[in-house]
């Protein structure tokens, strides 16, 4: 049996169920292939920032949290989340000309 060490050793079958069927009786895919495909968490998916907040604004922060059962760095993410795709999008919208009555 033939092991399969690159992806691009296996060929485009298309609609052929029955030669892909033909291929994997003759071969099979090397194990570092396989365990290099399995994707893993990295453990620097975030980064860690500081910011500084009144003493005031972070209380009542925590207070809308605890009314939503929510922590309150995960809640400020949210809020950071929400906020960022809704600038996002109006930069997407297309500018549009004054019009004459302005």
């Amino acid at each position: 049996m033939k092991t399969i060490s690159s992806w691009s050793e296996i060929p485009d079958f298309g609609d052929d169920e029955k030669a892909e069927a033909d291929f994997w009786l003759n071969h099979q895919l090397d194990l570092r292939l396989m365990n290099d495909s399995i994707h893993r968490a990295n453990v620097r998916e975030s980064t860690t920032i500081t910011l500084r907040f009144d003493p005031q604004m972070l209380s009542r922060i925590k207070r809308v949290a605890r009314h939503r059962y929510m922590n309150y760095q995960s809640m400020i993410k949210q809020w950071l989340s929400e906020r960022l795709e809704e600038e996002v999008r109006k930069s997407e919208e297309p500018v549009r000309p004054p019009s004459d009555k302005d």
